[in-house]
């Protein structure tokens, strides 16, 4: 069994978790560092965007201002989420690693072992998402939305056909990043207050319609269940899922100052936020 490092950062800002999942694929791509799972939180509650969306035609900045949310572009592909009740995690592994497939697809299926396993030890019969019919894969290639919850992509997590955890993946040479949200709970009022539609009546039909596609961990368990036994759950999900065996590693100072000096350079910039 393959010992991967396992990290939990708790409660950090948007600019320094998105500079350390960076600095884990150059540190793992330089072989400092095995393959890594990160689970992680948001201080303050956080709204990310995709690396290809455009700000200013689909994000309302003043209402991302007035819940005094933090705002962060991520290198990875895909919609806004709404950061807030929530577990993220990301993983990092070599292209080349032996349980990795080619297609950024099947590895998605490999990783989401992970978080079937996961699911299934809060009790929950978690599934794949397999967008069978041509609209349901034209719907990814053209979504109706901005908002990442309105629909599920290849291989992430639907519970009775609802969206329960959210997944974008990216490669850069030669290493695998996929990071994600398990949601706890969600506003979703707020949620859509941060979005641009074409006119109220849009954004309400499309909120209304949001509870059948997306549905938050404490809405469908019987019991509320804590952050943590949600870490429990799916550290020991990636580890069966994955066949893998993780131990807790805590970044050197050296280390905490190179992702600091990364947050400056770039995640904390307008230049790479709003960019686009």
């Amino acid at each position: 069994m393959e010992t991967w490092y396992f990290i939990d950062s708790k409660e950090r800002s948007p600019a320094y978790n998105m500079a350390l999942d960076e600095k884990l694929m150059e540190w793992h791509r330089n072989k400092e560092l095995p393959p890594i799972i990160r689970f992680y939180g948001w201080s303050p509650a956080t709204l990310s965007v995709g690396y290809f969306q455009h700000i200013e035609k689909e994000i309302n900045l003043d209402a991302v201002k007035t819940n005094k949310l933090g705002f962060v572009r991520r290198a990875t592909g895909g919609r806004g989420v709404l950061h807030d009740d929530e577990l993220t995690y990301s993983v990092i592994v070599s292209e080349d690693h032996p349980a990795m497939p080619e297609t950024v697809t099947e590895a998605y299926r490999v990783i989401s072992e992970g978080l079937l396993e996961g699911f299934r030890r809060l009790n929950l019969q978690a599934e794949f998402s397999i967008p069978r019919s041509t609209e349901e894969k034209e719907n990814l290639k053209n979504p109706r939305s901005s908002v990442c919850f309105d629909a599920p992509s290849w291989y992430e997590m639907v519970v009775e056909g609802r969206k329960v955890a959210g997944s974008a993946q990216t490669r850069q040479k030669g290493i695998i990043l996929q990071h994600g949200s398990i949601i706890l709970s969600i506003d979703v009022e707020k949620l859509f207050d941060l979005f641009i539609f074409p006119n109220e009546k849009v954004r309400r039909r499309m909120q209304q319609g949001f509870h059948k596609k997306a549905v938050a961990i404490n809405d469908i368990l019987e019991q509320t269940v804590s952050l943590e036994k949600v870490k429990e759950a799916f550290k020991e999900g990636f580890e069966s899922g994955l066949n893998i065996e993780l131990k807790t590693y805590s970044l050197t100072n050296n280390q905490e100052l190179e992702v600091h000096e990364l947050m400056e350079k770039k995640y904390s910039l307008d230049s790479w936020n709003y960019k686009r």
